[in-house]
């Protein structure tokens, strides 16, 4: 088998998984929304909309994050 990742890649693991709820979590909360208001699909396309636009901010600050760290840990003493 495969080396056990350390907690810093089980870090960016879960903030992976997390980044994808950010995005899907205010459309299913939109669609509830439009369900109780009457109001499709309004509610539900605004927050599609702004779950991918703040999730993919988050995606991207992880990743610069993590580019960070590479090249912190690849320095030489």
């Amino acid at each position: 088998m495969g080396q056990e990742p350390t907690p810093r890649e089980m870090g960016y693991y879960v903030a992976l998984a997390q980044t994808g709820v950010e995005m899907v979590l205010p459309a299913v909360g939109g669609y509830f929304l439009d369900e109780w208001l009457d109001t499709k699909p309004w509610f539900t396309v605004i927050a599609a909309v702004l779950g991918f636009v703040l999730g993919f901010v988050h995606l991207l600050t992880i990743l610069k994050q993590k580019e960070r760290d590479e090249s912190i840990d690849k320095k030489p003493p």
